[in-house]
Parts: C-alpha cells; structure tokens; sequence
C-alpha cells in the first residue's frame, strides 16, 4: 500500500495523511479488483454463450434472486465502508486538539497573509513547529478562496466575511507548498505560499527573530524584497510589461489617468494610498483587484516599497 501512495500520491507530512491514504488506496484498490473480475467476467460469458449455429436461441431469462441480492449487498456494504471510513476521518480533520498552535491566514487576490500571536505578519511563508498541531483560522478580504497543502492532505475553502479552520500536524521539517484550489481571479495560478516546517527549538528561535532581518537591508533593497514578498510583482511589473495593474517601471513622478476621468501625479502620497486604498483612485484601463496592505505593512515598509519604485526609471 505504502509503495501505492508514494507512486499515485504527494509525500505524506502529517499525522492525518495515513487515514486519508489508507481510504484513497482502498478506493483505488478496490474499483481495480471489480474492473478486472467484471472485465473477465465480460469476455468469459461472451465466449461462453456466444451463437454456435444458425439455430441458437437465447432462452427468456427473468430474474435470479440470489445473483440479484449479492449485487446489491456487495455495493452497499462497500459504500458504507467507505462513508464510515471518511466520516471518521472528516471528524478528526474537523477537530483539532485543544493544545494547537493557532495562526490567522488571510486569503487575498493574490496571496497568503500568515498572522502570528506574537503579532508578527508573513506574507507567503507558513512557518510552522514539527510535531506540534497547528490550527489555522482563515478568511478573504475579497472572494472565495480554497487552502491546499497537497503534503499534509488538508483542504478547506477560505470565505469572506466568516471564518473557517483547518488543523494539521506535520511530521518532517522541510518545505511544502500552499496552493489555492478555488478560482479566484487573473493571477489565481499565481496564488501559492511555501510551509516551512521546523523543529520546535528551531521554530521558537525563527519566531524570536522574524522581521529582524529586514533590519540590515537599505530601504531600495528592502523595497525591491517586499515587493517580491507581497506578490505586488504578479500584478505589477517592473519592466514596462502590462500586467493585473500598471507597471512600476517609470511610475513614480509620472501622470496616471484615473478612471474617473481626472490626472493624478505618482508621488510618495499617491502611491501609499493605493497600498492602503486601493480602490480610493482607479488607475485607467485596469480593474479595481487590488487588496489594501493596511494592517500587512507597517510605515517602514510602505516607505520601502516607495524609495524601491523610485529607482525603477
């Protein structure tokens, strides 16, 4: 079975994949024994009772109750194996233990937003302990999105204007990655995060320290991280190209037509309005998309994003 899973099936990287894998390979296992019998069945009975003569009659044949039973019993008990099975295994997905690690995860179009206790906000990193549970309660800022970890088998639809939770508990350090499984825009294919598992110590030392990198970069390099960060690059380019949205490249201290009719000048205030409110001033020819960075980005970063786009001429 295990040999199955690792042909048919991503690597298994939590305590709920073997439940999940055990019921997918007893699914698969089990249409291929009645593929195979009814297809012997098949060519048996057509050799068996083919016509020999000109003279063969098929004789009138009405019914046989105990052939009729067993395909019926058979089928049944096999769909409440298999209901009994993914309702118990839906229950455990749907409760996590009282001792889970929790974490906020904000879907937007297009990324993930990761929100720790400790008040420190990753943006396409899930940085996680090994060997702890880990329950994340999720939300959208703007449509229906759908959480995905292939890896840790683990799925749930993440809604606006609700919250809805899934739990896991990886078992290897290492990395895996998010996808979004619900369609939710443009750049919908765009819309995946990376989980990086650590060990616990490891973990507690990366949450200690998180952000404080950012520390020793210059405000362009900052910028230039932050952009590539925040998924700002999968909407805007940064070498004239059109894209979701306008292109950084000569933005700042250009004439940006807005959709109500009026001019506007790219400066320092316009562009960290359209971070914050993005839909306050509809650049001309592109859809309002954009989600708002308010509580993502703290000044620093904003004016990093800022000092970042000015050098982009």
């Amino acid at each position: 079975m295990n040999s199955l899973s690792d042909f048919m099936l991503p690597p298994a990287k939590s305590t709920l994949a073997g439940q999940t894998d055990a019921l997918f390979n007893f699914i698969n296992v089990t249409s291929l024994i009645f593929l195979i019998g009814i297809t012997f069945a098949i060519i048996y009975f057509s050799w068996k009772y083919r016509r020999r003569s000109e003279n063969d009659v098929t004789p009138v044949i009405t019914h046989n109750n105990k052939l009729e039973i067993t395909w019926s019993v058979i089928p049944l008990i096999l769909v409440i194996i298999v209901f009994g099975w993914g309702f118990t295994g839906y229950m455990n997905k749907a409760t996590p233990p009282n001792d889970s690690y929790e974490i906020r995860v904000v879907g937007k179009s297009w990324l993930w937003e990761f929100h720790y206790p400790n008040g420190y906000v990753s943006v396409g990193e899930l940085h996680v302990p090994e060997d702890r549970p880990v329950k994340l309660v999720m939300s959208s800022t703007d449509v229906i999105h759908s959480f995905y970890i292939p890896d840790f088998r683990v799925k749930k639809d993440v809604l606006p204007n609700r919250y809805t939770s899934l739990w896991f508990e990886a078992t290897d350090p290492g990395e895996s990655v998010v996808f979004c499984t619900e369609y939710c825009g443009n750049a919908h294919s765009n819309m995946m995060a990376t989980t990086i598992v650590h060990t616990q110590e490891d973990f507690q030392s990366w949450l200690e320290t998180a952000g404080s990198a950012d520390e020793n970069l210059t405000p362009v390099e900052l910028g230039e991280q932050l952009t590539t960060r925040n998924a700002c690059t999968t909407c805007h380019s940064v070498d004239g190209s059109v894209l979701q949205g306008p292109s950084f490249q000569g933005l700042f201290g250009s004439e940006a037509p807005l959709e109500s009719g009026e001019t506007v000048s790219v400066d320092e205030n316009y562009i960290r309005e359209s971070i914050l409110e993005p839909q306050a001033k509809i650049h001309e020819g592109f859809q309002p998309v954009m989600p708002s960075y308010a509580g993502t980005l703290d000044d620093n970063q904003i004016n990093a994003i800022i000092e970042y786009i000015k050098t982009l001429d």
